[in-house]
């Protein structure tokens, strides 16, 4: 019998959702790297009540706490701020998202010491960290139901599901919802899409109070990673043409969803104070650790690559380039140049928002991401390349016959899903080096010949031996960086 509207809008969702509750296995609770930074945020004040992360940094992964300690065991010197505080530069958003669940996780903890248990209530043991995975994942999962959901209105619902599968398992989002998902990249992805589909939803006509809960998602985007300011120039695209047809007169601007020159005027201004709003979690940390709320922590702005930008290498290098190493990524892009020539509107500013990101990272010193998988800071973006990878499927279809495109998609998704699949692994087990360049020629070996063999073994480990498993992944990661010449 065919099926109703209803049921088949709903069906790709409850596979997305089957898959994510079996991806599950996949979660690895460990805190390591850049993730210190971000749960010192999250545990330090919850547990201690302070923003003193001394705890916090001792009980990080090697890798994280040698190069702060020197040979007494002291926090080194350059690592205190004015006011005493251990630097942290990394941002807040991620422990605001995770607090919930970290705060449930904390009752429970206590619940089970009232009736007998010895799990330590210290926000360093398997419940909180538990939940913190879990958390990550779960934001994850979110932004790819709202990718989903964003590519469905354009395409048809095979190529949004395609889409959705295809970034979910072939870009280096999986890493950071299972693997590292103390990191901030799976809250990034979810804050992003948030805003970007409800900016969406909202766009032929926003209220007064619409306008404030867009300002609300703008902040907490930021809050979670400062990069994502360049989403916002969505609004400026938006924006423009509106002014410009209010100066010039009648036109545009007798249309219903365009407000007045100072209605819209008024709308920007709340717009832009409450997202200063919603950035006070982060001017007052940085207030209470570096005494400048201004403060960042990163390299300062005068020192970026402005007039040298690594446009070329941030999408192609070997040191994690973003289309080298996530090549699916290749037709998400051609299908945002699609899509903007089909939408000028919609897809000129969604268009307009990953090339400014784009462009924002080239100029960042360290735009290879240091120990990153692909250039994870492009996780950001997962909604844009949904929606453009879905639209590149639903071109190919209006130009050739759908049953043939949509064989070509699924064997095309399927194979980069298994060729990221086993560079994952070599990352992860390092058959490739997790920071600085890789040679594509061994990569490409240890594909076909080094993965198959070894994979078997150390999936099995890392479901059922995990903990020995991420020990050894850590003392390899030690080697490799005793092993790189200094910068």
């Amino acid at each position: 019998m065919p099926e109703s509207p209803r049921q088949l809008s709903r069906r790709p969702e409850l596979y997305l959702s089957v898959l994510f509750f079996l991806s599950l296995a996949l979660l690895n609770p460990w805190v390591r790297g850049d993730g210190v930074g971000y749960y010192a945020y999250l545990r330090a004040p919850l547990i201690e009540h302070s923003l003193n992360f001394e705890n916090d940094y001792r009980s990080g992964n090697a890798s994280f706490r040698g190069p702060r300690l020197d040979e007494n065991g002291n926090f080194k010197s350059e690592l205190r701020t004015p006011t005493g505080h251990l630097e942290n530069h990394f941002t807040v958003g991620p422990a605001i998202l995770w607090s919930p669940f970290f705060l449930l996780a904390h009752a429970g903890v206590l619940l089970a010491q009232a009736l007998g248990s010895h799990v330590a209530a210290d926000g360093f043991s398997s419940p909180y960290r538990l939940a913190m995975a879990f958390a990550s994942a779960l934001y994850g999962f979110l932004a790819l139901l709202l990718s989903f959901r964003l590519a469905r209105e354009y395409t048809g619902q095979l190529w949004a599901l395609l889409a959705t599968l295809a970034v979910w398992w072939a870009s280096s989002l999986p890493v950071y919802m299972y693997f590292n998902p103390s990191w901030s990249h799976a809250c990034s992805a979810f804050a992003v899409a948030v805003f970007l589909y409800y900016w969406h939803e909202t766009r032929l006509g926003r209220t007064s109070m619409q306008w404030l809960f867009l300002a609300i998602f703008a902040g907490l985007m930021l809050d979670v990673y400062y990069a994502n300011a360049m989403v916002l120039v969505i609004l400026i695209f938006e924006a423009l043409p509106q002014y410009l047809a209010l100066l010039r007169g009648p036109g545009i601007a007798n249309r219903p969803h365009v407000p007045g020159f100072t209605t819209l005027a008024a709308q920007h201004l709340v717009f832009v104070a409450t997202v200063l709003l919603c950035f006070l979690p982060t001017f007052i940390a940085h207030h209470i650790i570096y005494g400048n709320a201004l403060e960042s922590g990163y390299i300062p702005l005068r020192n970026w690559l402005w007039r040298s930008p690594a446009l070329l290498a941030v999408l192609f290098s070997s040191e994690h380039g973003l289309l080298s190493w996530t090549p699916i990524l290749v037709f998400s892009f051609i299908g945002l140049f699609f899509f903007a020539r089909r939408n000028h509107a919609v897809g000129g500013a969604f268009l307009s928002a990953a090339l400014a990101f784009y462009l924002f990272i080239a100029c960042y010193p360290d735009w290879a991401g240091i120990s990153s998988y692909g250039n994870r800071f492009f996780v950001s973006l997962t909604i844009l390349f949904v929606l453009g990878l879905a639209i590149f499927f639903d071109a190919l279809a209006l130009r050739f016959p759908a049953r043939s495109v949509s064989a070509l998609a699924a064997t095309l998704v399927a194979a980069f899903v298994l060729w990221n699949g086993g560079l994952m692994f070599q990352w992860g087990s390092h058959l490739v080096p997790a920071r600085g360049p890789i040679s594509f020629p061994q990569m490409i070996h240890n594909q076909f010949f080094v993965v198959p063999r070894e994979l078997t073994g150390r999936l099995e480990a890392y479901l059922f031996k995990r903990q020995k498993l991420m020990q050894q992944i850590e003392d390899g990661d030690i080697q490799q960086m005793k092993q790189q010449p200094p910068p």
